[in-house]
């Protein structure tokens, strides 16, 4: 149901509040981070990294990204109503929104988030985009790594406890207090010349990393599959 623009205003004005309080409710979870020397390495070594995340566990990578904002990591967000929502927030959380999705703006985003590459480190992106198919990669991932020369890193991310949205992607809300493992996967790296036939096989291989991932973060806490 979408909102009426005197109900966005009154969120907008409401917008501090809600960042302060996302903080306080993320700092309760007990993060443990797996393999950051692996991205700290691919910004070393290759000049940019491409943080590869589900749309499902967007909320519990938060929790890490305080940490990178001096990096001033780049996001893509839809160009709605509820993207400018989500622009601001991301903002205050320290990261760089480019305006743009897959269906919406898609080829003035890559170029945006190109340009932002010459000037930051990282991006965060949502791999299976904000209405999905759940759990696929999209095409975008890597024509944006083709461009920018950037690495892509699968971020797998897994909470022990954790409420489940009814949504297209069920949407996971670690519980406060629960423990948020994030790990670094390996890098997968995009030829500038990658042919057509390799094309497919490479976003195919960066799929089953992450879906392989997250089923075996998930299987640790004794959740059953999948979620």
């Amino acid at each position: 149901m979408a909102l009426r623009p005197y109900q966005y205003h009154i969120i907008y004005r409401l917008i501090p509040l809600g960042y302060y309080l996302l903080r306080f409710y993320l700092s309760l979870l007990r993060i443990k981070v797996i393999g950051e020397e692996i991205a700290l390495g691919c910004l070393t070594d290759y000049g940019g990294l491409i943080a590869a995340v589900w749309h499902q566990r967007l909320l519990l990578a938060l929790a890490y990204v305080n940490k990178f904002r001096h990096f001033q990591p780049v996001i893509m967000i839809s160009q709605s109503k509820d993207g400018e929502l989500a622009a601001r927030f991301a903002e205050r959380l320290g990261l760089v929104p480019v305006r743009g999705s897959s269906t919406r703006g898609g080829t003035t985003a890559l170029v945006g988030i190109t340009e932002a590459l010459k000037k930051y480190l990282a991006v965060v992106h949502i791999v299976d985009g904000p209405t999905g198919p759940k759990g696929i990669v999209k095409p975008g991932l890597i024509n944006m790594a083709q461009v920018s020369g950037a690495v892509v890193l699968p971020v797998i991310v897994s909470a022990n406890k954790a409420w489940i949205i009814r949504s297209w992607d069920r949407f996971l809300i670690p519980k406060p207090f629960s423990e948020v493992t994030i790990e670094w996967g390996q890098p997968f790296v995009v030829p500038r010349d990658l042919e057509s036939d390799r094309y497919e096989e490479l976003r195919r291989e960066i799929e089953n990393s992450l879906s392989e991932g997250y089923a075996e973060a998930d299987l640790r806490w004794g959740w059953k599959q999948p979620l």
